[in-house]
C-alpha cells in the first residue's frame, strides 16, 4: 500500500505497508446451502510493515481494482483501537470484492488469483 525506501526514524531500514489476506475463503460447491456457503466465504485480512528484504515479487498486479490507500495508513497503525478499525474496513473491502468479481476479459483486470493461496 505504502512503501519508505530509507526507512524512517522509528524503523532504519526500507520497509512498505502490506495488507493482505491471512485466512482465504474456503471452496464452495453449488450443493452447499446459502448458509454454509457465507460461513465459507469469510476472510482474515491483515495489515502490518514488511522489511523489503521479506517481499516476494510474483508476476501478479492488482492495478486499480481494490483501492486501500484512502483506509490504510501509518498513523492508524500505532492505536490498537484504529488498527482494529482500519482492518475491518479493509475485511470489508475485500470481502465486496470477493463476492462480485469482474468478469474476465482482456479490458479489466481480473482478480481471482488474490483470493486464492499461493502455491510454490
Amino acid at each position: 500500500v505504502r512503501h519508505h525506501d530509507d526507512g524512517k526514524k522509528d524503523k532504519k531500514f526500507a520497509h512498505a505497508l502490506v495488507a493482505g489476506i491471512e485466512r482465504y475463503p474456503l471452496k464452495v460447491t453449488r450443493k452447499m446451502s446459502s448458509k454454509r456457503i457465507e460461513k465459507r466465504s469469510k476472510l482474515k485480512p491483515f495489515v502490518k510493515t514488511v522489511n523489503y528484504n521479506h517481499l516476494l515479487p510474483t508476476r501478479y498486479v492488482i492495478q486499480n481494482d481494490i483501492d486501500l490507500k484512502p483506509i490504510v495508513g501509518e498513523d492508524k497503525m500505532s492505536n490498537q483501537e484504529t488498527r482494529k478499525q482500519m482492518k475491518l474496513e479493509v475485511k470489508k473491502l475485500f470481502q465486496e470484492k470477493y463476492r462480485s468479481p469482474a468478469l474476465k476479459s482482456d479490458k479489466t483486470n481480473h482478480v481471482g488469483f488474490f483470493f486464492k493461496k499461493l502455491r510454490f
